[in-house]
């Protein structure tokens, strides 16, 4: 069993690989600022910091705990707000993330498995699904500081001999996520619907992701600890749904027609976007295993039951 940091998690799919990795008899340590992550999603057997990643902080943190293993989750994560403020963007996904880097290098961590984004880094590719081999051209800042801080972590690779592995990740869903938080549109509207409000909707509704439930990430973030490979990792479903089909999925779940209201599309939005997870299949052993039906069935069951944090 590791020793293992996990920043961002008290965030969605930070708090629901900490409870996995301490079932596995890990010793966990979080570092989150609270910023979108929420307390009641920590799990009581972690260690808990409440600090920003870009802090000077973080370095007495490392040099305490001497971790082996770092999750990297913590980051501003909504494409529009790195349009809108692309300075925080880069405090935060960049200045931030070489925070972390920095401190595993000088401080003999063994091995960082950074979590990236597939849909936002290969921009509108011409092949889809889209394989890691693809052309990386972001149409986001988002998108940018992300792909530039898997550059960074190559160049430790190729300089000090750094161990990573990156997962790109395509769009996650499923329970702890929540409006207001690190939202995605099938947390937002099935919020929205179970609270019988209305969802709005940017843009025709034709424009496609690729949704990837929360666990079968969780299990692909497990996995990547124990391979050795420097490189990236499509973790994704393989399928193209519209925001369409997402509708059609929440009213057929709740019985009645969901309230939306459609208004233009955001710059820096892609229009379609589909990850190939063969990499994942060859090196992980991993392939999604809860179809969209199911999931948004589960997250519905889900929001019905809890008490979603505002």
């Amino acid at each position: 069993m590791s020793k293992i940091l996990v920043t961002g998690g008290a965030g969605f799919i930070g708090s629901t690989l900490v409870d996995k990795l301490i079932a596995e008899g890990n010793e966990v340590i979080v570092i989150d600022n609270l910023f979108s992550g929420k307390k009641e999603y920590l799990n009581s057997a972690a260690r808990f910091y409440e600090v920003d990643i870009i802090s000077p902080d973080i370095k007495k943190i490392f040099q305490t705990e001497k971790f082996e293993i770092v999750y990297h989750l913590a980051a501003q994560m909504e494409v529009s707000k790195s349009m809108e403020n692309p300075m925080f963007d880069l405090d935060v996904n960049l200045r931030g993330a070489f925070n972390i880097l920095e401190n595993c290098r000088q401080s003999g961590v063994k091995k960082l498995i950074f979590s990236s984004t597939g849909g936002a880094i290969y921009g509108e590719s011409e092949e889809r699904p889209t394989p890691e081999s693809a052309p990386a051209y972001p149409v986001s800042f988002y998108g940018i500081h992300k792909l530039t801080f898997e550059k960074y972590l190559n160049c430790y690779y190729q300089v000090y001999g750094f161990d990573y592995t990156i997962l790109r990740f395509a769009n996650v869903y499923g329970p702890r996520q929540f409006k207001g938080g690190e939202a995605g549109v099938v947390s937002i509207f099935v919020d929205n619907a179970v609270e019988n409000k209305t969802s709005i909707q940017y843009g025709d509704g034709l424009q496609t992701r690729d949704f990837v439930y929360i666990d079968d990430v969780v299990k692909a973030l497990v996995a990547a600890k124990d391979v050795t490979y420097q490189g990236e990792i499509n973790i994704g479903s393989g399928q193209e749904s519209s925001l369409l089909d997402i509708r059609r999925d929440i009213s057929r779940a709740l019985g009645e027609k969901i309230k939306v209201q459609e208004k233009p599309g955001k710059p820096g939005e892609q229009r379609r976007s589909c990850l190939s997870y063969q990499r994942a299949q060859e090196i992980l052993n991993w392939e999604p295993t809860v179809n969209l039906t199911e999931g948004i069935d589960r997250t519905i069951t889900w929001a019905k039951h809890k008490n979603i944090p505002k």
